[in-house]
């Protein structure tokens, strides 16, 4: 049931990275639940648009939620597996669940998380790795300037 409702919520994060990907961006997409799995807010990496290296998917998704009291019960669904950056993003502000689309593209911070007591989801979503492995293969440039290669 949770992975049905995990798949729901990923739809978001897949639309955002298309959307990120036709404006010439990174196709990463994220969004962020509430507790009550209410939808905070949603976004997609915009490095390459805005010129800004901090904007990943999980940031804009952050940012778009705007404040919270407490991130306590909230989910970040991320279309890949989230770089260091953003794993810290997660602990700092103490999310509670991380459903990553899929890891086998990039391989980023989800194990620490774990370590830390963030719940873990790997859906392992044919969709997302296709468009990342497009995308890897089209642009091997920008994706080794967006992973810090």
């Amino acid at each position: 049931m949770e992975n049905a409702r995990y798949g729901a919520w990923l739809r978001a994060a897949v639309e955002e990275a298309r959307t990120g990907l036709a404006e010439g961006g990174i196709p990463i997409g994220a969004a962020l639940y509430g507790a009550d799995g209410s939808q905070l807010g949603r976004g997609h990496n915009r490095r390459v648009q805005d010129g800004d290296p901090s904007m990943h998917a999980e940031t804009a998704a952050f940012r778009a939620a705007g404040r919270q009291r407490s991130y306590r019960g909230t989910t970040m669904v991320t279309t890949l597996s989230p770089c260091w950056y953003c794993s810290g993003l997660v602990r700092q502000f103490g999310i509670s669940r991380v459903v990553i689309g899929e890891a086998a593209t990039f391989h980023g911070g989800h194990d620490w998380l774990a370590e830390h007591g963030v719940e873990i989801v790997l859906l392992d979503d044919a969709e997302c790795r296709t468009l990342m492995e497009d995308f890897i293969r089209e642009r091997p440039e920008l994706w080794s300037e967006d992973i810090g290669d």
